[in-house]
């Protein structure tokens, strides 16, 4: 790390000690003098409507305040139809009916002194219902799936061109082959929590959320509040991975709550609830026909995609959108069609869309460069696409063929052999495999003020934004990014972030904070500096810090305030970041147990703030996949509706002992299209396509191609 060259550095976390001393406080830990707690009372059933609530025996239990159920809640006005536009800020009334539309429903909020109070009282309310047959079971209900409008991030639903009925005929090799990705669970380290305070007219919520504004807004519209009197505090959060970027109901219950009681009101989910009330990754069947030429050009790729969504909302992930993009295909088929059961409503999940869209469709390539005996690096180099073939617009950078040849030497692909179950060590099956990783590089509008202060002659800044750091180091690379422009150590900037009430962000999500909040810290930075500039007139030899602005200048104090915008011509380029990923496994012949004691990955993300937190996110997406690729998947029982993995000692997700060397190199790319500082996202970009290269090394140890995730052992044996 250069004097004064932070972008890039691969600079610890300058909030790492706090939270490794327990100092960070999260949603959970702010004291508000008389609060009270609140516990969710859910429902026993997944279908149905509630004909009696009998609370008496819980309002009997010492330290009982209130108990909120649809009896006795406040009455408020139905919400919109839901839209993606307002799917984040929507109004969202909780409480205002008897029906209950999916197993563990909030149907109740008992409200004690202590938390243990409230939890033990929710246990003794007694529910009677009419119960009705729930709609469960994906085989039994997908022949009724339909076309939605649209689907998430309002993509189109579906997208053609060419015609893929006659390529398939008049190709050599054809795959048509149906891949189905489970249920899955996001289990951030911190469960969802709110506080919610009500002082007059204004409204203080701390609450674990990936998005200010947003939570901000739904606050307001839920329960008609001017949205200026509510202020949304959330400094640190314990991860989120999409689950925590909306309101969600255990808030506005808090709310209710709050506001009924005229008392401040603390609710903490539990775990198991974090299985049924803050969304999921939907269950998608895939199918794949593709076809090509005896010299490996595609000629056409059709991807179409069966999923559900709840009773009350339609929710489809994107997961067809990364075959729009990826190759060269004269003939494109993206489809995608839905269903409604008493499950509950769907969410983002990290890369929603790609992730599961990425295992169908980099399984399927792979299938076919064997059918067509091509190494699979060689086969996709040859279906490199100059443009977007979706819309014909120029990348703004792509540098994936530079990721496949990076990665396949680091490895040491050249000595995999292309025939399964080649290489043996005892019983243990040896194999090799890849695939192609992409992910949207979304860059949005964001705000930041920049203050200086010059006190002694040292001077110091604080960077104020409503941004959000959900782990992945936001706090850091704003720090970086002001440092640098402004020609300051690190250690003189202050970043205050986590506020509603500073410049607004677009929050954390989709891959887009990073780049945006940098981005944002470094035209105000220069905008600050211009200002001092017209204000000194001292001549430098060289460009000046602002330490030497506002020192020659006897300047004691400055701010400014400023926006970062995309640029007009950002539009008519297509922006993705890209990376190869190359796994080593080994599978017992005898048990179908599979290790994975190596997996690489190459990353072409534009500039990378900070080659330590970039690191630490790609690590952290290939962990996942693994999880995706070997052991999760919620299970439903379709008599009731409920989830046989109740909570995450259930739920199994890789450990250490699971995961094996994972090695990540980033290549310099160039990409001053996107923003000022050529940064594109990488915290999905990780878990994108993990999956398949460990389903394509385990067909070339063993021969078997497994199309249905997780590989259990069973599937191998």
């Amino acid at each position: 790390m250069s004097e004064n060259k932070f972008i890039g550095a691969p600079v610890s976390r300058i909030e790492g000690a706090l939270k490794v001393m327990g100092k960070a406080p999260y949603a959970a830990e702010f004291p508000v003098k008389n609060i009270s707690y609140g516990f969710p009372v859910q429902s026993t059933i997944a279908a149905g409507e509630i004909t009696a609530i009998d609370t008496s025996e819980a309002e009997k239990q010492p330290g009982v305040i209130r108990i909120i159920t649809h009896e006795n809640a406040l009455k408020l006005p139905a919400g919109p139809p839901v839209t993606n536009a307002n799917r984040m800020t929507r109004a969202n009334p909780v409480l205002q009916n008897n029906k209950v539309l999916f197993f563990g429903q909030y149907i109740g909020l008992v409200v004690a002194e202590t938390y243990e109070q409230a939890r033990y009282a929710a246990r003794l309310v007694k529910v009677t219902y009419k119960a009705e047959k729930p709609r469960i079971n994906f085989d039994a209900f997908a022949a009724e799936a339909y076309k939605p409008e649209v689907i998430n991030a309002g993509y189109p639903t579906d997208t053609s061109w060419g015609n893929v009925a006659d390529a398939l005929k008049q190709a050599d090799v054809v795959l048509n082959e149906t891949y189905d990705t489970p249920i899955e669970h996001h289990h951030p380290m911190e469960p969802h929590t709110s506080i919610v305070l009500f002082e007059g007219d204004q409204l203080t919520i701390y609450e674990a959320t990936q998005m200010l504004e947003q939570t901000r807004q739904g606050v307001a519209n839920t329960f008609n509040i001017p949205k200026e009197n509510i202020k949304v505090l959330s400094p640190y959060i314990g991860g989120g991975f999409g689950s925590k970027l909306q309101p969600r109901e255990h808030l506005l219950l808090t709310v209710m709550a709050a506001k009924m009681l005229n008392r401040p009101v603390k609710t903490v989910i539990t775990r198991q609830m974090m299985q049924t009330n803050v969304g999921l990754r939907q269950h998608n069947r895939q199918k794949i026909r593709m076809g090509a030429d005896r010299s490996g050009k595609l000629l056409a790729l059709a991807h179409e995609t069966v999923t559900h969504t709840a009773m009350n909302e339609e929710f489809v992930e994107q997961t067809g959108v990364i075959s729009r993009m990826m190759y060269a295909v004269p003939n494109s088929l993206v489809t995608h069609r839905v269903f409604h059961t008493h499950i509950q409503v769907p969410r983002w999940t990290r890369a929603p869309g790609e992730t599961p869209g990425s295992f169908a469709l980099e399984s399927a390539i792979d299938e076919m460069a064997f059918a067509l005996k091509m190494d699979p690096v060689a086969f996709r180099i040859k279906n490199e696409p100059e443009k977007n073939p979706e819309n014909g617009k120029p990348w703004a950078s792509r540098s994936l063929i530079q990721c496949l040849q990076t990665g396949a030497e680091k490895f040491g692909w050249n000595k995999r052999k292309m025939e399964p179950r080649s290489h043996q060590q005892g019983r243990w099956l040896i194999g090799y495999g890849m695939s192609s990783a992409s992910r949207g590089a979304p860059y949005r509008e964001a705000s930041a003020r920049i203050k200086v202060s010059n006190k002694n002659k040292a001077v110091t800044a604080v960077v104020e934004m409503a941004a959000t750091d959900i782990g992945t180091g936001s706090y850091t690379i704003i720090a970086q990014a002001a440092a640098e422009k402004l020609g300051l150590p690190l250690e003189n900037i202050k970043v205050q972030i986590g506020d509603s009430s500073l410049p607004p962000t677009p929050g954390s999500g989709g891959s887009w904070g990073a780049g945006s909040y940098a981005s944002a810290v470094a035209v105000v930075c220069e905008q600050l500096k211009a200002e001092l500039r017209s204000k000194v007139n001292a001549q430098f030899i060289k460009g000046p810090s602002v330490a030497d602005l506002m020192i020659a200048g006897n300047i004691k104090e400055y701010e400014s305030t400023g926006t970062a915008k995309p640029s007009a011509g950002m539009a008519n380029y297509a922006h993705f970041s890209f990376a190869a990923h190359f796994a080593e496994v080994w599978v017992d012949e005898s048990l179908g147990i599979v290790k994975i004691p190596r997996f690489l990955t190459t990353v072409a993300a534009g500039t990378i703030l900070n080659e330590k937190t970039a690191r630490s996110q790609i690590m952290g997406g290939v962990v996942w996949g693994i999880g995706q690729a070997m052991t999760e998947e919620s299970l439903l029982d379709d008599r009731y509706g409920n989830f046989v993995t109740r909570t995450l000692a259930d739920y199994h997700v890789p450990v250490n002992l699971d995961v094996g060397k994972i090695d990540v190199h980033f290549l310099a790319e160039e990409d001053r299209i996107i923003n000022q500082l050529g940064a594109k996202g990488v915290g999905e970009l990780g878990i994108t396509s993990v999956a398949a290269a460990i389903a394509n090394a385990v067909f070339n140890a063993t021969g078997k191609r497994i199309r249905q995730l997780p590989i259990t052992p069973d599937k191998l044996l």
